[in-house]
């Protein structure tokens, strides 16, 4: 099925406990923090109702009509399908927005390749992903990830630190399994459910295999606790900050205070082989979006910085042309890397089209590892305006108006108004505390750098080039060690 925004909202206004800035908030639909992000998705929902849209965001499965984001990719055009949709979705909101729903989603579908390892557990926890993968399509919920614990102290022992620093089983019932804990997630309080994992990657001691859980948990469920942090919308005029007072997606301190958990939607505990498998093929589809949201955002910077030069003729500057070039460089970097995952891509144990993983892991460092320059060479471009201008009120308040006008127009082409209105953009998106919290996010939200390079470490086949200077060099067969045999 398809859900409506109306459907969407209905469902979060379940009494769920959400704090923000020391207060409690009784419908995160209303609350001006929220508000904006959620109608956002709510708008998301509806545009797949809309004729216009409904063939790029929606697909056939039998007589069912699915979110795309939710289908499993079984071929390379499933995958620029996809593409496609988050395009089209992008362009009707104006901006960037990281949790769309087909980011998170993959994570289940890495968990459904390894169901060899849940079965070695039990046979029912392979079973429950399948059941969720399809009950994602069937209801079309919006669905996210819990993911890194606070984790305390880790010079000391686990033994020796607040258990609940990760989450952990607390006992087993009947019903299900009791968890507490905490995690932190993007979008938590306006999400229907989360796939929680664990963070560690090198499990060392069988007495933290409490730790080594995956399941799938209300977001309004009995137990759950959501601690925002601040939010950057509702804090200034919209006019004054066009991104942030409409894309902040509230990150959250998801806590778990004796939660129950049915097993039908436990898919592994107290098992750190299937935590170790987790860790190691997590991104292996959901880097795919994560990578894309950046395309989008080299577009934002290009766009803002082109404006800019073109409003005074500089681009015509050679200068000026060579940093834009290197702007473009960085957003057709990308798009090299996300067409070559596609193009390469390869069958995965569960059946699905997997991108070429090292292409694609090698895609996100270049993306995020470039981003902070990539933003600097923007800053240059647009200059030192996007730190001065005033605010809109003061190009609409008498006594400064006449005056901002006359030095803010340069031609009848640009006035002081479109002027305002593209610095404006240019600030929120390279210079604000949300553009530098952005910048941070993007970081730190699917592992730090040295985790990046890890990746494209074990996914890269080193046997062709090895054999390459092996010949070149006229090197003996001795050197293949074991290999030789």
């Amino acid at each position: 099925m398809i859900r409506t925004g109306a459907e969407y909202l209905d469902a979060i206004r379940d009494g769920r406990e959400v704090w923000i800035g020391g207060e409690r908030v009784y419908d995160v639909t209303a609350h001006r923090a929220f508000a904006p992000i959620v109608r956002l998705r709510a708008r998301l929902y509806d545009m797949q109702h809309e004729a216009r849209h409904r063939d790029a965001l929606t697909c056939l499965d039998g007589e069912e009509r699915n979110s795309l984001c939710n289908q499993p990719p079984r071929t390379q055009d499933d995958w620029r399908r996809k593409w496609r949709s988050v395009d089209v979705m992008l362009r009707e909101i104006g901006g960037v927005v990281t949790r769309i729903g087909d980011e998170t989603v993959g994570e289940l579908w890495a968990l459904q390749d390894g169901r060899e390892i849940l079965n070695e557990i039990d046979p029912q926890f392979a079973g429950n992903v399948d059941r969720h993968i399809a009950r994602l399509a069937q209801l079309d919920l919006f669905h996210v990830s819990a993911n890194t614990d606070p984790k305390g102290d880790r010079s000391l022992h686990f033994v020796q630190r607040d258990p609940d620093m990760m989450v952990h089983v607390v006992k087993e019932t009947d019903a299900g399994i009791i968890i507490s804990g905490a995690k932190y997630e993007t979008a938590a309080a306006y999400a229907d459910q989360a796939y929680l994992k664990p963070t560690v990657g090198t499990w060392t001691d069988e007495k933290e295999s409490d730790c080594a859980l995956g399941c799938i948990v209300g977001m309004g469920a009995p137990g759950v606790k959501h601690i925002c942090r601040g939010g950057f919308a509702g804090r200034g005029d919209p006019a004054d900050h066009p991104l942030s007072s409409r894309f902040d997606e509230v990150d959250t301190l998801v806590v778990f205070d004796n939660v129950l958990v049915p097993w039908e939607d436990v898919f592994f505990y107290r098992y750190t082989r299937a935590a170790q498998y987790v860790r190691a093929s997590l991104h292996r589809y959901s880097a795919f979006p994560y990578v894309l949201r950046l395309l989008y955002v080299a577009d934002m910077m290009i766009g803002a910085a082109m404006w800019n030069a073109r409003q005074t003729g500089l681009e015509r500057l050679q200068s000026v042309q060579e940093r834009l070039a290197d702007l473009v460089c960085y957003r057709e970097g990308i798009r090299a890397h996300l067409t070559a995952a596609i193009a390469l891509a390869d069958r995965s144990p569960a059946g699905l089209m997997m991108p070429n993983q090292s292409i694609l892991y090698a895609g996100r460092v270049f993306a995020c590892s470039q981003l902070p320059l990539m933003m600097h060479a923007a800053r240059e471009l647009i200059g030192g305006q996007i730190c001065v201008t005033p605010e809109a009120a003061a190009f609409a308040g008498e006594g400064s108006r006449e005056w901002l006008r006359k030095f803010y127009t340069l031609n009848k082409e640009w006035d002081a108004d479109d002027r305002r209105k593209l610095l404006a953009f240019a600030r929120d998106l390279l210079n604000s505390d949300y553009a530098g919290h952005r910048l941070a996010f993007v970081q730190f939200a699917q592992a730090p750098h040295f985790d990046h390079l890890a990746a494209v470490y074990r996914s890269f086949d080193f046997a062709g080039p090895l054999d390459f200077v092996r010949k070149a060099a006229d090197l003996s067969e001795r050197v293949l060690g074991a290999q030789a045999a």
